[in-house]
């Protein structure tokens, strides 16, 4: 059994197929992207017919496009909603479950739920909850006696509306992560600490929290580049970016240039973007949120 380990060929012919496959549908498809968004492309599936006028036209385009740069903004504050909303609330809920005695499975389920069901069905169900004159937030607002209802998904309030159901779907991703960061603590400093005097809110803030450093800086570099992903739940909820084009998100307003208004070359370019800025924004979050060998 040992001579296997000594021999590294084995190595690679067990990589070997990982590898292939990343090239074939990761790599490729994203090189394919780049060279596309230089061309003039108006279908899928095709490399266009002529090179651009310059060639680097749809790059010029995203300084000058008004909706690219909503897109962005959304997308940023998607971003802040992301780590202080779904990793924030995660980590709440996973020391709050760590410091009971019974119960903790029927939480880890409760809390997870959200993340098995289709974004598109949350998105359809969402959009029930917040109608103006039947969904179900307006009407508890007037059994308290509120008697203007309110339009959750016009131009002022369609933001925090998008935002509250994303959030609240991945809140059980997160819970999970940290939840078992906790569960690889010791319970031997809990019991040293607890012997020394240390309360157990003491315990958390000295204790959970230090020793979860890297699992926190995983979840918020899950948080930022998924923000730039995020897609499905939005969509359904705020076709087309409505109301007037200002709820697109990046990922969502790279599926309506590339969809809706057959721009391929121009979606082709979005899509370049975000993967750009999901690898400096990684880098950055990392470089912040640092991970550190001795925890």
């Amino acid at each position: 059994m040992s001579s296997i380990y000594k021999k590294k060929k084995y190595v690679f012919l067990f990589l070997a197929p990982a590898f292939v496959f990343l090239i074939l549908y990761l790599y490729y498809p994203f090189f394919v992207n780049i060279y596309g968004s230089f061309r003039q492309i108006k279908s899928l599936g095709t490399y266009g017919t002529k090179w651009n006028t310059p060639f680097f036209k749809n790059y010029l385009s995203l300084f000058t496009d008004p909706v690219i740069w909503t897109s962005l903004k959304n997308t940023l504050l998607m971003i802040v909603a992301t780590i202080l909303g779904q990793v924030g609330i995660a980590l709440v809920l996973s020391l709050l479950v760590d410091n009971i005695e019974r119960g903790t499975q029927f939480f880890r389920t409760v809390y997870f739920f959200p993340i098995v069901i289709s974004a598109t069905a949350l998105g359809l169900l969402f959009n029930l909850i917040f109608l103006y004159d039947k969904g179900m937030l307006n009407q508890f607002l007037e059994v308290l006696g509120k008697t203007d209802l309110t339009d959750w998904k016009n131009e002022e309030n369609a933001i925090l509306t998008m935002m509250i159901p994303v959030v609240w779907q991945y809140v059980g991703f997160y819970f999970i992560i940290l939840e078992t960061g906790l569960n690889n603590i010791s319970q031997e400093l809990y019991e040293s600490a607890a012997i020394d005097g240390a309360s157990r809110l003491q315990r958390v803030f000295y204790i959970s929290i230090p020793l979860l450093r890297n699992v926190l800086c995983t979840c918020v570099t899950l948080g930022v580049t998924g923000a730039l992903k995020v897609f499905d739940l939005p969509w359904t909820m705020f076709p087309k970016g409505m109301p007037l084009k200002k709820t697109f998100l990046t990922g969502t307003y790279m599926y309506y240039q590339t969809m809706e208004a057959k721009n391929v070359d121009y979606g082709a370019t979005i899509a370049v973007l975000i993967v750009v800025l999901g690898v400096l924004l990684s880098k950055i979050t990392r470089t912040v949120f640092r991970e550190s060998e001795d925890y």
